[in-house]
């Protein structure tokens, strides 16, 4: 799976579910070690890497469930990830006003909305060269869901490099520069996302229900 992009650019993860997504998203971050094959950032090989080892190159993972700290207000989830400069306390509560609102709270007691908002703002304040978002929107109502998108729209005009796993293409496709379709763990099509957005046909055939 080769997605050598400019700086700055938005690349999909797309397929249907159990194609594989989420387990390159694993083993680029060093959470499943690949079996075989190479995963470079930055030129540099991480593939065997642990994974607090690769987080400290610059990727930054929002999973799947979040996995906020339950027991730990939103201001000590926030801060407990907080390296290098840019993202900070500030602009993270400025880009998620609910998360200001509710500093400390506990992070169990916040809606799952809310919750995906923590999970971002968590990722964006070890300042990542690569922000990795893995079904960010997924399960959410839809007034939550399109404050999540304007943040990633808000997120990515500031210059920062995307990977996302989204189902919802209406409100990706128009967001992403390029995409890449899975499918049963190979990559199949490579291409713009404007490209994708106007076949309707390879949409049926490898991310249709």
């Amino acid at each position: 799976l080769a997605m050598m992009r400019p700086e700055g650019q938005m690349v999909a993860l797309l397929g249907r579910n159990g194609m594989g997504k989420t387990t390159t998203i694993r083993s680029i971050c060093g959470l499943t070690p690949p079996k075989r094959g190479s995963v470079r950032f930055l030129e540099r090989e991480i593939a065997g890497l642990a994974a607090f080892r690769v987080a400290r190159l610059g990727l930054g993972l929002v999973p799947e469930g979040r996995r906020c700290f339950p027991n730990l207000t939103v201001r000590e989830n926030l801060v407990a990830t907080a390296r290098g400069e840019g993202w900070d306390l500030a602009r993270v509560t400025a880009l998620f006003p609910r998360l200001g609102e509710r500093a400390g709270q506990s992070a169990r007691t916040l809606s799952g909305g809310e919750q995906q908002m923590l999970a971002i703002g968590r990722a964006l304040m070890t300042n990542p060269r690569l922000l990795i978002l893995d079904e960010a929107t997924e399960g959410l109502a839809p007034v939550i869901r399109q404050e999540i998108w304007a943040a990633i729209r808000d997120v990515k005009s500031r210059g920062q490099a995307i990977l996302i796993v989204d189902k919802n293409l209406k409100d990706l496709l128009p967001l992403a520069d390029a995409c890449v379709i899975l499918e049963k763990g190979a990559s199949v099509w490579t291409g713009s996302a404007g490209g994708l957005a106007e076949d309707a046909a390879l949409q049926d055939r490898y991310l249709g229900v």
